[in-house]
């Protein structure tokens, strides 16, 4: 999902691109999903709120509304990614981890899993495959989980 984008002109002609906190917002919870899923965990309400530290009355708000979207599948408990909302969410879940690598064993520092929280969302594919090459197609992240493989990985 690429973030609503508003486009403002500098004294250089510089552009500067500022994304949607909804549209991160919606990408944090379908990265939730996607990870309660990959453990083998079904996906609940009270699992989504406590991985992303909110409210249930919150997370029923916002299923309903990725429902609308058609990004999941949600009603009576049940909560399924639809097509479009796994890619996302895998999307967001391959950001983070390659970002990871890319921290501890290119640059050499510690994770910063709020800097790799900052830029995930405003990751491009074409940004995404080239430094998943840059880092030789690393199939797991420091913590040991998959990263999930793109078109350069075949």
């Amino acid at each position: 999902m690429e973030p609503s984008v508003i486009r403002k002109r500098r004294k250089s002609d510089e552009e500067l691109f500022i994304g949607t906190a909804e549209s991160e917002h919606v990408e944090m919870y379908l990265k939730a999903i996607w990870r309660i899923r990959e453990i083998g965990e079904e996906v609940k309400i009270s699992s989504v709120a406590k991985m992303l530290n909110v409210t249930q009355p919150s997370v029923v708000q916002m299923l309903r509304k990725l429902d609308g979207s058609n990004l999941v599948s949600y009603g009576k408990g049940r909560v399924e990614l639809t097509e479009e909302g796994d890619r996302i969410g895998k999307q967001m879940i391959r950001n983070t981890r390659l970002l990871e690598v890319l921290m501890k064993d290119s640059l050499k520092i510690e994770v910063d899993e709020e800097m790799v929280c900052g830029i995930e969302h405003h990751m491009k594919d074409i940004f995404t495959d080239a430094l998943c090459t840059l880092l030789n197609h690393p199939r797991k992240c420091p913590h040991g989980h998959d990263i999930p493989r793109g078109r350069c990985c075949s």
